[in-house]
């Protein structure tokens, strides 16, 4: 019989949560002789057949260098490639697939955008906005931009319960603003961000957006004309894909005239040793042999994803969120940061008197991966007086029943240190 999850009255259940589980491999393994419980989908989600099915597919049948060769493996590598993209496009409702750029990831991502907008848009005391929730990967590279180009980093405070405050962002905006760089969710609290709120009052004034959408792609869908994001960014191994691929949205009338941030074969016109011409979008910004093979598989992903339905996968998840929350909130000791009330199924915490390392190498004994340290969220981390948390991140292929064991870790975490 399927399983019956809360709220999720007119949602068409797809597979049962075992056939949802049946069709992850690596679920069925174990740690220590401990049946793995995977609670750590924030830094990487597992892959579904389909999608390691696509990428030994590419490899045995058709493995060919894309749009250069004139031989049949080539042709099909390409074509598979490019059906990736309108895969891509689709998914985020990009409104062209000359908009969907792929790059290495996220961090890749951002990189680009700080590099090809900072060149072409950024002077001296030039100010752009990020917030107090970001990503090292959100922040670095824009300091990096400011630091080459005498611009200034403004910050959106947070407060207490890990919710950017919107009233400071507005006082924030200026006419030196440039840029608005933002999270669409915190992987360390797990805040969702009022993104859509954030780029409304950018755009009053003609300020455009970029969103960091590695945490908030793979939970809820994401429509980038309807929330009007000016670039959008986001993984594939957060959304069920393989490592190594990402993608870059940009309007393209921004792509259009941002310069190239890398030089090398496939994104050039004509070069000469006088002067090189740059192509048409989508290959002016992707340099070099692309990762086709992660690309197709990425397109897998995504077509798994849709497989199984965008609102029951979020119905799921805040069915998890609000269990997980009651079994550990019933913990005495514990203490979970980052209350918001609009969240994904990440829940924070420390144990009282207990280092958080200590309690996930415990915890990964009994089978049950966690996430400790700062999760690459130093500021938010420093902003919450913490060393760092420890991290359960929970996706649609968890259970109530591994929730339950988690809690009963803890509880023989706690009783080894009292």
């Amino acid at each position: 019989m399927p399983v019956v999850w809360l709220n999720v009255d007119k949602i068409i259940q797809v597979k049962t949560i075992s056939e949802i589980r049946a069709d992850f491999p690596i679920l069925a393994t174990k740690v220590y002789g401990k049946p793995l419980i995977y609670f750590d989908n924030g830094a990487t989600t597992q892959k579904p057949e389909i999608v390691l099915n696509t990428l030994s597919e590419v490899y045995r049948n058709f493995n060919g260098n894309i749009h250069r060769g004139a031989h049949a493996l080539s042709d099909r590598s390409s074509e598979e490639y490019e059906n990736a993209r309108e895969k891509v496009r689709s998914f985020i409702n990009a409104e062209k697939k000359e908009e969907i750029i792929f790059t290495s990831g996220t961090t890749g991502s951002i990189n680009a955008v700080a590099f090809s907008f900072g060149e072409k848009f950024i002077r001296k005391d030039d100010e752009i906005i990020v917030s107090g929730l970001e990503h090292h990967a959100n922040i670095v590279p824009w300091q990096m931009l400011c630091e080459r180009k005498g611009s200034k980093l403004k910050v959106i405070p947070v407060n207490d319960e890990g919710e950017i405050i919107l009233e400071e962002y507005y006082k924030l905006l200026n006419r030196k603003t440039k840029i608005v760089a933002v999270t669409q969710v915190s992987n360390a609290l797990g805040t969702i961000v009022p993104v859509k709120e954030i780029t409304e009052a950018a755009h009053s004034l003609d300020i455009p957006v970029l969103i960091d959408g590695a945490q908030g792609i793979q939970h809820a869908g994401t429509d980038v004309r309807k929330c009007d994001f000016d670039f959008y960014v986001f993984s594939g191994h957060k959304i069920y894909g393989p490592a190594g691929i990402g993608v870059l949205y940009g309007k393209e009338k921004w792509l259009t005239e941002l310069p190239p941030y890398q030089g090398g074969g496939d994104m050039v016109e004509k070069v000469t040793f006088e002067k090189t011409t740059y192509g048409a979008l989508p290959l002016k910004f992707e340099a070099g042999t692309m990762n086709y093979p992660s690309a197709i598989g990425l397109a897998a992903a995504i077509d798994y994803v849709l497989s199984i339905g965008r609102d029951y996968i979020s119905a799921m998840e805040n069915d998890l969120l609000n269990y997980a929350t009651n079994v550990l909130s019933g913990i005495r000791g514990l203490k979970i940061f980052g209350n918001s009330e609009k969240k994904i199924s990440t829940i924070s915490f420390l144990l009282d008197g207990i280092h958080m390392y200590d309690t996930g190498m415990i915890l990964d004994k009994l089978g049950i991966a966690v996430r400790t340290g700062t999760h690459c969220a130093q500021p938010i981390m420093d902003r919450m007086g913490l060393d760092g948390t420890v991290r359960a991140s929970m996706c649609f292929y968890n259970t109530r029943e591994e929730i339950d064991a988690l809690g009963m870790g803890i509880e023989k975490v706690i009783k080894m240190f009292s």
